[in-house]
């Protein structure tokens, strides 16, 4: 499939097409950016592919969770893309890309069988997931949520731990959450980097594929960000009730 991904829920901004032969894509690092930096990349994926939005099959965006205004930009873009072309939209979370990132780079050295997603939500708390890699896929074992970091280590150790024998390693973190938090940061180990940060819109493209081929997506006026907080970090101004 001919599938285009945007991204735009956190400080990355990304844009990725799966052609008949090749992954042509765009990633940046640009807080505050993105509706500047969105509409220029994609332009350039497309124009690098040779393709324009008729010759596609499949649209696909970073559905969240992540920054609200990051978002509703990445939702706003793909409903308009679907309604100029009229192709499907799937939405694909964002936290499930970063797992599969971590899934698709393992080596032969390494051997992924779980990927921890802890995602800095503000507030004092993380979004958060369990995956389980089993021959060669992601499967959710842990639903994504937003919690307290002290109640992602117990959900951590409650899976992870009782599937191996009390034994709390084996994992791979991605995420921000895992440096904002010292609770989770105790878990890795010393010196332990955690390379994956951000979303990718290229590891959102098998996503999106395998939820078109179980019929999982969405015509333009369907599509829904997700959240998973209905509040956000906001101030009163002096004075203000």
């Amino acid at each position: 499939m001919k599938v285009l991904a945007i991204d735009t829920a956190t400080e990355a901004c990304s844009v990725a097409l799966n052609t008949d032969s090749e992954v042509v894509s765009r990633f940046e690092i640009c807080p505050q950016q993105h509706s500047q930096r969105l509409l220029p990349m994609l332009d350039e994926v497309l124009k690098d592919a040779g393709l324009v939005l008729a010759d596609l099959d499949l649209l696909a965006f970073g559905r969240g969770p992540g920054s609200f205004t990051g978002v509703r930009i990445a939702t706003g873009m793909v409903q308009g893309l679907s309604l100029g072309s009229g192709l499907k939209v799937a939405g694909v979370s964002t936290l499930a890309a970063m797992a599969q990132q971590a899934l698709t780079e393992q080596t032969t050295t390494k051997q992924v069988a779980w990927v921890v997603c802890a995602t800095d939500a503000r507030m004092g708390e993380v979004y958060f997931a369990i995956y389980k890699s089993e021959n060669g896929s992601l499967k959710e074992v842990v639903a994504e949520q937003v919690c307290p970091p002290e109640i992602a280590v117990e959900l951590i150790k409650d899976t992870i731990a009782a599937n191996q024998g009390d034994a709390i390693d084996g994992f791979e973190p991605v995420g921000t959450g895992w440096q904002a938090y010292p609770a989770l940061e105790a878990l890795l180990p010393i010196d332990h980097e955690v390379s994956i940060q951000f979303p990718d819109a290229v590891y959102m493209l098998p996503l999106a594929e395998q939820l078109a081929n179980k019929g999982d997506v969405q015509v333009a006026s369907d599509v829904k960000p997700v959240y998973l907080r209905d509040k956000v970090t906001w101030k009163k101004l002096p004075g203000r009730e």
